[in-house]
């Protein structure tokens, strides 16, 4: 696995690779969402390497080892879309497979919906799609109330790092690696740049949502998952148009990191269906 930089649609992405030499192998593209990085699907890039696919896992602008983004807008769903499909641009990659996690699920159901050939099969995890998710009622509505909080500039950014980042640090969060998500956002600008994906986004989608999808979809959802409700990953069939799965795991919100094996099994099955 090879860490590189690719210089597209005017930003530089840093991504995974896993098989930089080796072009034949079907391409899997991973999507992190907040506030992790590329890493956050290591133990799935192995397991998807070593059954025979190139896997991508690139940071999002202004994550990680990408290029640092200052401005709200930089972060708006269109330019995320614009940077994968110029990262497959760059390696001469036509369509990939695509999975993401929360924001990154989103990442991939707006690259989905508006760059329909370039995705092969797509899987969703935690997010199910933005027009279900805002027609998901009072309890998700609820369940996001957070949300509101990180939409004020410089409201988050001064209640996130409070006790050494106590509140990504309990139970309410229950992210498995909160020392890195914390070295990480204490970089400087990173904490905005990554908080900037929710003050881009999160009206216009719950205003004017996404098309449907084309390609097949498999969405997951954990029952211990404290921001998001089953009913807007179910209810995502609605705006799929090729064939849909739902899968129902325990556990919290961060999948890939607790529950490693079984999110490699479901992306195995999924893919190679």
């Amino acid at each position: 696995m090879q860490r590189n930089q690719c210089k597209t649609n005017g930003v530089e992405i840093s991504y995974l690779d896993s098989a930089p030499d080796d072009a034949a192998r079907p391409a899997v593209l991973l999507l992190h969402g907040f506030p992790d990085s590329a890493e956050m699907w290591t133990a799935q890039i192995i397991a998807l390497h070593a059954a025979g696919y190139r896997v991508l896992a690139p940071d999002a602008r202004g994550y990680g080892q990408s290029q640092l983004t200052t401005r709200v807008e930089d972060s708006a769903l269109e330019q995320i879309v614009a940077d994968l499909c110029g990262l497959l641009d760059a390696l001469d990659i036509e369509s990939a497979h695509v999975a993401g996690h929360d924001w990154g699920a989103v990442f991939a159901w707006g690259m989905a919906a508006q760059q329909p050939k370039r995705v092969r099969r797509l899987v969703a995890l935690s997010v199910g799609h933005p027009l279900a998710y805002t027609q998901a009622g009072i309890e998700q509505k609820l369940r996001a109330w957070y949300a509101v909080g990180f939409l004020v500039p410089g409201l988050a950014e001064r209640l996130l790092p409070v006790g050494n980042w106590r509140l990504l640090r309990s139970g309410f969060t229950g992210h498995p690696t909160p020392d890195a998500v914390r070295d990480q956002m204490a970089r400087p600008g990173r904490l905005t740049a990554a908080l900037n994906v929710y003050r881009a986004n999160a009206p216009l989608l719950m205003r004017h949502g996404l098309p449907s999808v084309q390609a097949d979809t498999l969405g997951i959802y954990s029952t211990g998952d404290a921001f998001l409700t089953a009913r807007q990953m179910r209810d995502s069939h609605r705006f799929v148009r090729g064939q849909w799965r739902y899968e129902q795991l325990p556990g919290g919100h961060w999948m890939p990191l607790s529950q490693p094996d079984r999110i490699s099994e479901l992306l195995l099955e999924h893919f190679s269906a």
